[in-house]
């Protein structure tokens, strides 16, 4: 596996792939990686010749108050798991190499931001936006691998990367869960004991807003039910936010008549969990 901690280094071993025929695939990252990552890595194997995957905790999208001194940082056993998976390259790049200045360019996209998490944390998808903007620019990959859990970060980079003509498809594959349904997340090892005995109640509201939503009942009545499911089962939990929304545009829903999206946000001690579930509704049957 090729370790690349420069720019320049990364853009080399792409050039190489790229000689030899092989189409690119690519995994962006914080590291910490779990198997929720290393899913997104065998897809990508699956469907690339060149795999590349960055771990890179990038700082502008946190915000001031937020995790960015205590993020985890398991850097060499990042790249012994991604060596162990076959990646062809981990780009592991300074905030220095990939911030030499402070950078008077963000990369913005309006609308998408204003709910859901970008509501209580304000510049993050600004800063995600832009270090995926730059990560597009240094590995120019065919395919880019996210992950369902962080719903909305998927929908605005997709529109990101159509709006301005990236070129790369993003690829967005299903959440990977712990057995008691509490997907998993680099985040997660901030748990207590008792906490973790908590988290898995997100998942199962969710599954709660599915079946009500099934039965017909409105989308207030749906958060109504997680929301007292989580006062019940999650009592340590802060919840941020429960919402049903339209997959594409993300404004809220009322009265389902197709496919939505319900999810929440929830402060679990030092942990922020977040968590998604599709609901398919309004389709004919078979």
């Amino acid at each position: 596996m090729n370790v690349a901690e420069t720019i320049a280094e990364a853009r080399a071993a792409v050039g190489e792939a790229r000689a030899a025929g092989r189409n690119v695939g690519l995994v962006p990252t914080m590291g910490a990686l779990h198997e929720g990552h290393y899913s997104l890595i065998e897809a990508s194997k699956a469907a690339c010749g060149f795999t590349a995957v960055s771990i890179f905790v990038n700082p502008t999208q946190f915000g001031a108050s937020e995790d960015l001194d205590g993020y985890p940082r398991p850097l060499e056993a990042d790249l012994a798991g991604c060596e162990a998976r076959g990646v062809d390259l981990a780009f592991a790049p300074s905030a220095a190499e990939m911030y030499p200045r402070p950078p008077l360019t963000k990369v913005m996209v309006e609308q998408l931001p204003d709910t859901l998490c970008g509501r209580s944390r304000p510049g993050h998808f600004a800063g995600v936006c832009t270090v995926v903007a730059k990560l597009l620019n240094i590995v120019r990959p065919d395919q880019v691998f996210f992950g369902q859990k962080d719903f909305q970060q998927s929908v605005i980079v997709r529109r990101m990367a159509a709006d301005l003509n990236f070129g790369a498809e993003i690829v967005v594959c299903p959440t990977v869960r712990e057995a008691d349904g509490l997907a998993m997340s680099s985040r997660n090892a901030y748990l207590t004991p008792e906490q973790r005995n908590q988290a898995p109640a997100l998942h199962a509201s969710l599954k709660l807003a599915d079946r009500l939503l099934h039965e017909g009942k409105t989308a207030s009545e749906a958060i109504a039910a997680v929301r007292e499911r989580l006062a019940e089962h999650a009592p340590d939990g802060e919840i941020d936010y429960v919402q049903i929304v339209d997959p594409e545009t993300l404004e809220d829903v009322q009265k389902p008549g197709g496919p939505v999206v319900a999810a929440l946000a929830v402060q679990l001690g030092r942990a922020r969990l977040i968590d998604n579930l599709r609901v398919e509704l309004g389709r004919a049957e078979a």
